[in-house]
């Protein structure tokens, strides 16, 4: 499993380089909103919330609190990254309903399954989700419905992640979709760029789209 995501970080950054630009300059027009999408407000509150989730299920997993000051040193950037994930993954869900794709309650029962046997149980899966993403354990299901979002319009797209051509047709539709929702990020968070953020925020469906690719192709 730990082998997989180090190919699929290299692979994301290999989209990235590959991919157009495509930003959207914040604005203070939403007061008290972290983000707007599809005019639909992300509020700071919700954003706070989702902080705060990750935060304990971290300071759980630690043994004391010279540990859990450590963790909160090395995801420092939790916040801006978490807002990212949350807009990003509307972007995707978008680009998927553009592909008429669609995922079911199977589709994630099945995946979190087989994750759950790769990584040596369900506390395994949570851990690693945490770790590495910064997603809390009563969000997985969440983060797995967008990975096979993601993996869906790949294959609906017809778009091989292992060529550029296909890392071009996969963030054309992303970048399509950004710009129908009309991204409008709180300035205090950074600016909105499609394919910057999916890499900057530490997203699994990503990595995981990519992932998958090359286990087909190997």
């Amino acid at each position: 499993m730990h082998r997989r995501r180090r190919t699929a970080l290299v692979l994301s950054a290999a989209i990235v380089a590959a991919a157009p630009l495509l930003t959207a300059c914040g604005s203070d027009a939403h007061p008290g909103a972290a983000a707007v999408v599809g005019g639909q407000r992300i509020t700071v509150a919700q954003l706070e919330s989702r902080v705060k989730e990750v935060r304990a299920a971290q300071r759980a997993a630690t043994k004391d609190e010279a540990q859990y000051q450590e963790v909160i040193a090395r995801t420092g950037t939790l916040t801006r990254d978490t807002l990212h994930n949350m807009v990003l993954d509307r972007v995707l869900d978008r680009a998927a309903k553009n592909a008429g794709v669609a995922v079911t309650r199977k589709d994630t029962q099945q995946m979190r399954s087989a994750f759950e046997q790769q990584a040596g149980g369900a506390k395994g899966l949570e851990t690693v989700w945490l770790q590495q993403y910064g997603v809390a354990p009563q969000r997985i299901d969440d983060s797995l419905r967008t990975e096979i979002e993601a993996q869906k319009l790949a294959a609906t797209l017809g778009a091989d992640m292992n060529t550029a051509e296909g890392k071009a047709t996969f963030w054309k539709a992303m970048s399509a979709a950004s710009k129908e929702l009309h991204v409008d990020l709180n300035p205090r968070y950074g600016a909105w760029d499609v394919q910057k953020s999916g890499v900057d925020a530490k997203t699994p469906w990503l990595r995981e789209v990519t992932a998958t690719a090359t286990q087909q192709t190997t």
